[in-house]
């Protein structure tokens, strides 16, 4: 279970992270990084009988 919290809570951070990153290709490297922790979460979350997590939040429109 420890595993599956630590992919979210970097999935998460990286999330955050390109929200406010003005580099475009920086930006999406980093959300491509956080893809795969939530990948590695949903895979995780399956082998423990749990419901996938949820989806990225969106960020506020301005």
């Amino acid at each position: 279970m420890k595993l599956l919290n630590e992919y979210l809570e970097r999935a998460v951070s990286l999330e955050k992270l390109a929200a406010g990153e003005q580099d475009s290709t920086f930006k999406a490297q980093l959300l491509n990084q956080a893809a795969a922790y939530r990948k590695l979460a949903a895979k995780r979350a399956l082998e423990y009988g749990l419901p996938p997590p949820s989806p990225p939040e969106e960020p506020p429109q301005p």
